[in-house]
C-alpha cells in the first residue's frame, strides 16, 4: 500500500463529496442543471472557489455563510469528510484492483443518497437508475462467487423488503425497497440479509439514544436510508468476517 495513493484517495473522496452534496441537494428539487456554480441557499450569493475547499472552508468560516452569516448545515462537511475517509479506506482494504472501482462507486452512491434522505427523506429513482447499470457491469467484470449470487441477491432483497413493507404497513418505503434491490446486485443474498440485520440494529440503537436524549419524539418520522447505507458499507467491507465469526461462534 502506498501512503501517497492513500492520501490521494482521501483527498479525491473529499472533493467528490462536495459535488455529491450538490447532487443530493439539487436532484430532488430538479435543480441539478439550473445553476453551474454553488450558492448559499439563504442569500443566493454564489460561493467563491476558496470557500468550497472540503471541510477546511467550513471550519475557517465557522460554519456560516461569508455574506449573510446564515449557519451552514453540518451535513456538508460531514458528507465530504465521510466520503474522503471511505475512499481512503476502500483503497486501504482492497488495493489497486477492479473491485476498488465497485467500492468507490458504492461509496459515491451512498454519499448522495445519504444527503437526499437526510434532507428530503427521499431516495430518488434517478440516482438508483444511474448507479444500477454501473453495478451490473462491474459485477459482470468482477462477479461474486458463485456468479449468480448477484441475481439471487436482488430477488431476495425485493421479496424481503416487499414483505416488510406489507406487514409493517408503511414502516419502510418504496425507495428503501429499490435501494435494497440495487444492494442485492452488489452484495449477494447473504450480504442483503446481513445488511438488513445490521441496519435494523443500528437504526434501533440510534433511535433509542435520540429518543432518550429527547432529540427526537416518538411521532417524528426519521429516514431509514442512512442506516441501510451504513449497514451495506459494513457488509461490503467486512461481511465475510462477520458471517464467519457468527458461524464459528454459534455452530
Amino acid at each position: 500500500m502506498s501512503i501517497f495513493l492513500l492520501i490521494y484517495f482521501i483527498i479525491l473522496g473529499a472533493v467528490l463529496g462536495s459535488f455529491y452534496n450538490v447532487v443530493g441537494m439539487r436532484v430532488p428539487e430538479k435543480k441539478m442543471f439550473q445553476s453551474e456554480r454553488s450558492y448559499c441557499p439563504n442569500c443566493k450569493h454564489q460561493i467563491k472557489a476558496y470557500d468550497l475547499i472540503p471541510v477546511i472552508s467550513y471550519i475557517v468560516l465557522g460554519g456560516k455563510c461569508r455574506h449573510c452569516k446564515q449557519r451552514i448545515s453540518p451535513l456538508y462537511p460531514f458528507t465530504e469528510l465521510a466520503a474522503g475517509l471511505l475512499f481512503g479506506y476502500s483503497y486501504f482494504v482492497i488495493g489497486l484492483q477492479w473491485e476498488l472501482v465497485t467500492a468507490l462507486i458504492l461509496v459515491s452512491m451512498s454519499a448522495i443518497l445519504f444527503v437526499t434522505d437526510m434532507r428530503f427523506m427521499l431516495i430518488p429513482n434517478k440516482i438508483l437508475l444511474f448507479f444500477l447499470p454501473l453495478f451490473i457491469i462491474l459485477r459482470i467484470i468482477t462477479p461474486l462467487e458463485p456468479w449468480w449470487d448477484s441475481i439471487v441477491g436482488a430477488i431476495v432483497a425485493f421479496v424481503l423488503l416487499f414483505l416488510v413493507i406489507l406487514f409493517s404497513r408503511g414502516g419502510m418505503g418504496g425507495g428503501d425497497l429499490k435501494l435494497f434491490v440495487v444492494l442485492g446486485v452488489i452484495l449477494g443474498w447473504k450480504g442483503v440479509l446481513l445488511t438488513f440485520f445490521l441496519s435494523s440494529v443500528i437504526g434501533a440503537v440510534i433511535s433509542l439514544v435520540l429518543l432518550s436524549a429527547k432529540i427526537l419524539n416518538r411521532k417524528q418520522a426519521i429516514p431509514f436510508g442512512p442506516y441501510i447505507l451504513l449497514g451495506a458499507l459494513i457488509t461490503y467491507f467486512h461481511g465475510d468476517q462477520l458471517i464467519g465469526w457468527y458461524i464459528n461462534s454459534f455452530f
